[in-house]
């Protein structure tokens, strides 16, 4: 649970967490287009799980050792 807890409250995870919040209300309230809406948001996801691909292809490599 601990882990679980840590884990949730890394930085990256807050800040994507964030953005997208933000961008959703942005894109609600007509202030952004969708279009403008899916390329910021599809940056940030590609971002947040390429690099968390990469974390966990580490870990297991370096398991597998």
């Amino acid at each position: 649970m601990k882990e679980f807890i840590f884990n949730f409250f890394q930085i990256k995870k807050i800040i994507a967490l964030m953005l997208t919040i933000v961008f959703c209300i942005l894109a609600l309230g007509k202030y952004i287009s969708s279009t403008e809406f899916l390329t910021i948001f599809s940056m940030v996801i590609g971002t947040y799980f390429g690099q968390s691909s990469v974390r966990q292809a580490t870990k297991e490599v370096h398991e597998q050792k």
